[in-house]
């Protein structure tokens, strides 16, 4: 059975010219006008950029594209565009062969804002055991609050391989004189439980 997307309600505090635009390009894109492309791409305009990651979630739920348009909009999309894409993989419920290889590469990226997007719901369900415990150390090295990582402690729990390489991380920082990022003693204390 194919999940149906789940959209968003419209974003709070959104004045009521960018509710209306928003809510005309939501129908142009749930009736698969290709101009809801367009509408994605401006919606940092037309909502404001404090709305603007919730106006194109809404744009993605609302066309539920196709697994090629949703690659290519993140590959050709501005950092806020492909942020946008990565927080809709949850809602429009992704299949992994589309999701998995747009999470990766912003779990690469030196943009703090595209690898937090990327640690969300959808990524705690489908990123495999190596991959998430990576992205959780890339976390501490980043400064990237760990309260970011969605499931952390269902997926930290009892991860003796995680415990190991949290435990080898503080060692190194320690060896040389370097603080404990903030978040490691709370992982690993989340890799204790059982």
């Amino acid at each position: 059975m194919t999940l149906q997307p789940t959209a968003p309600p419209l974003p709070a505090g959104l004045g009521a010219p960018a509710r209306r635009w928003l809510t005309a390009a939501c129908a142009t894109a749930t009736g698969q006008d290709p101009r809801w492309e367009v509408h994605f791409a401006e919606a940092g305009r037309r909502c404001g950029t404090a709305h603007a990651d919730a106006a194109r979630v809404l744009l993605l739920t609302a066309a539920h594209p196709h697994p090629a348009t949703l690659t290519r909009l993140y590959r050709q999309g501005t950092a806020p565009e492909r942020r946008a894409v990565l927080l809709a993989l949850h809602p429009l419920h992704c299949d992994p062969a589309t999701g998995l290889p747009l999470v990766e590469d912003a779990l690469r990226t030196n943009d703090t804002t595209l690898f937090t997007a990327a640690l969300g719901p959808w990524t705690a369900r489908h990123l495999d055991a190596h991959q998430w415990r990576h992205a959780v150390l890339k976390c501490l090295f980043t400064g990237v609050p760990v309260t970011q990582v969605a499931d952390l402690a269902l997926r930290a729990r009892g991860d003796t391989e995680l415990a190991r390489m949290l435990r080898a991380h503080a060692a190194e920082r320690t060896a040389a004189h370097r603080d404990i990022p903030d978040g490691l003693p709370h992982v690993l204390a989340l890799t204790q439980e059982q």
